[in-house]
């Protein structure tokens, strides 16, 4: 299955190839790095340096160069919610506008929850984990969902919060943590709390803020149970997203077969992708995998 980004009001993909991709966020075009774009580009030379910040790898330096004016930081509209964007000295800006597909299909589980309940004051729970800067968070808060926001990191965990209030959504019941994810579901496992969905984005290496080593290879099959043990009697759904290079989609699948065994739901799994405005090329930019309950 493959899920597509089509161009936005405030995104699109202008064009890619050569190991790079061009793309506007706002007024403002961005030249990055990117490893799955190995084609020609479309678009000319003069056309890819006319942009307003490029991203340079040379060596362990990696920097930013300005070629056009362009502030430190500006706000984009995207899927009804709002983002700051902020280049980073990792090459990430703050979103990852591959990810609206599976926004929206969150959304609408939810919107369809709440008008099933018909109900103002029953929120499904969702649990959102390595949840960066929020994107899925705020859809399904504005969906009518309370929802959980964990990551490790604390710089993360404050520019989502930042684009929660941007998006009108300071106020939603939303709670915000700065927490190791596997220590996190521990202490939710002995509390006794329950979640009706869970999201996450896991990567492949990275440390709590604790200094708690994550690697993928050897702590996901135990996450998966960990998540297991704070799903609810009656799950609405689980996505899982992937940017782990060598990994299929059809591992995360096997996963949710795995854990989902006794539910009766859908599952379906497969890539994420940008198509360019004017060649209509497909950019990969990640797998995902997602149970929905029948």
């Amino acid at each position: 299955m493959i899920l597509k980004t089509k161009k936005q009001k405030d995104y699109e993909l202008i064009d890619s190839g050569n190991g790079q991709k061009l793309e506007r966020y706002g007024s403002y075009i961005l030249s990055r790095p990117d490893p799955e774009a190995l084609w020609k580009k479309s678009l000319s030379k003069n056309e890819w340096e006319n942009c307003n910040l490029e991203f340079i790898r040379n060596g362990t330096k990696n920097k930013w160069i300005i070629k056009n004016e362009v502030p430190n930081n500006w706000n984009i509209s995207y899927g009804d919610l709002v983002f700051s964007i902020r280049p980073t000295s990792f090459k990430h800006i703050g979103i990852f506008p591959e990810q609206l597909p599976n926004w929206e299909w969150m959304r609408k589980i939810i919107t369809d929850y709440k008008l099933l309940v018909n109900n103002e004051e029953q929120k499904p729970k969702v649990l959102n984990l390595f949840a960066y800067t929020g994107g899925a968070t705020m859809a399904c808060a504005k969906a009518g969902a309370e929802v959980c926001h964990v990551d490790a990191s604390k710089a993360a965990v404050v520019w989502a919060r930042e684009n929660a209030e941007i998006s009108l959504l300071k106020d939603a019941p939303i709670r915000w943590l700065i927490e190791d994810v596997v220590l996190f579901l521990k202490r939710e496992i002995k509390r006794g709390r329950k979640y009706d969905a869970i999201i996450m984005d896991p990567p492949s290496f990275g440390h709590g803020p604790k200094g708690e080593l994550w690697k993928i290879e050897e702590q996901f099959i135990d996450l998966m149970d960990l998540c297991g043990q704070v799903l609810s009697d009656d799950p609405l759904f689980i996505l899982i997203n992937g940017y782990t290079a060598g990994y299929s989609s059809i591992v995360y699948e096997n996963n949710l077969v795995d854990l989902m065994k006794n539910h009766k739901g859908i599952i379906e799994s497969g890539e994420l992708v940008i198509e360019e405005t004017e060649s209509k090329k497909l950019l990969p930019c990640g797998i995902f995998a997602r149970w929905q309950k029948k």
